[in-house]
């Protein structure tokens, strides 16, 4: 069993990290940007984004292949699917959140993992500055390294605030990455069936 003390020991060698030196960089930028860093509103708030960014950063050099360390021998040969699971994570390039649904299959090669080690995965991956290419590819990896299955494949959906909130300015746009391993990169059919499989209700 993966307990949290096994998943937050490698990302505790980064304790150091100085907390005040990220309140201090945020009262910088608020101070930049003209704003009055003494006002109710704000006195805290460099105090709470570092403590955010401890929080949703905290994934940051932990092998997100610790997820899937307990695995059970069993023999079933068909697709196994984990559909619509919810992450949020941040753009590497302005440090926006983007966020969506990850979608995972895989047919097994004689081992499985439990289902929930799928979710914690996928927010391992997304526990860091991302970009959706990369995380896409981090699942399928993590999932081909440790399982060795005959096909993996792995959907991201997701809506990035750089694309609504600035810039181009264009709400509701979805970015779908995949990647395919395995058998699913080519059998067509395998592919069709996974697709069938998450577009349902």
């Amino acid at each position: 069993m993966i307990n949290t003390k096994e998943l937050t020991e490698p990302f505790a060698e980064k304790k150091s990290v100085d907390n005040q030196i990220i309140e201090d960089a945020m009262r910088t930028i608020l101070n930049e940007l003209g704003e009055d860093i003494h006002r109710e509103g704000l006195l805290d708030t460099p105090k709470r984004v570092a403590k955010m960014y401890r929080e949703v950063f905290q994934g940051v050099g932990i092998d997100p292949e610790i997820a899937l360390t307990t695995t059970f021998a069993e023999d079933y040969e068909g697709i196994v699917t984990v559909k619509d699971i919810t992450f949020y994570t941040f753009c590497e390039h302005h440090i926006i959140p983007f966020f969506g649904k990850a979608h995972i299959g895989y047919i097994p090669n004689g081992r499985v993992v439990g289902l929930s080690k799928f979710a914690r995965l996928v927010e391992l991956t997304s526990q860091r500055p991302q970009v959706q290419e990369r995380m896409t590819t981090q699942i399928a990896n993590a999932i081909e390294n440790v399982l060795q299955p005959k096909g993996v494949i792995v959907t991201l959906e997701a809506e990035h605030l750089c694309m609504c909130a600035r810039g181009v300015k264009k709400p509701g746009t979805k970015t779908v990455t995949t990647i395919k391993k395995g058998l699913f990169a080519s059998d067509v059919s395998l592919c069709e069936e996974f697709e069938r499989s998450i577009s349902r209700d």
